[in-house]
């Protein structure tokens, strides 16, 4: 089994609409070791986190971080080592566009 450490998504969302910042590939298993959230705007903004298993549809109890705020020009480290199957989906959500997610981790396959 081929280990792979690399960015597994980066995703600047358009505002209040949940983006998929990665999908784990067919025949693969991912482990998502970090997250980082920066907020490029002045004012404080919200955003959110899930994890949608086997690409399912948007539920409540699929949230790591709901609308947690984040002050204006700042960063938030997540440190996870969430492990994910083929099809599993990170959906992230901000509430201005002006929010960057960067997801690192390992894929396998």
């Amino acid at each position: 089994m081929a280990q792979v450490y690399k960015v597994l998504g980066q995703s600047n969302p358009t505002a209040t609409t949940p983006t998929d910042a990665y999908t784990v590939p067919a025949s693969t298993t991912a482990v998502i070791s970090s997250v980082v959230v920066a907020n490029r705007s002045a004012a404080p903004q919200t955003f959110r986190i899930s994890v949608r298993v086997a690409g399912a549809g948007a539920d409540n109890k699929q949230y790591l971080a709901y609308d947690m705020a984040i002050p204006a020009n700042d960063t938030v480290f997540f440190q996870f080592g969430i492990t994910l199957a083929a099809t599993d989906v990170l959906t992230v959500y901000a509430s201005a566009q002006q929010l960057a997610f960067n997801v690192f981790g390992v894929e396998n396959s």
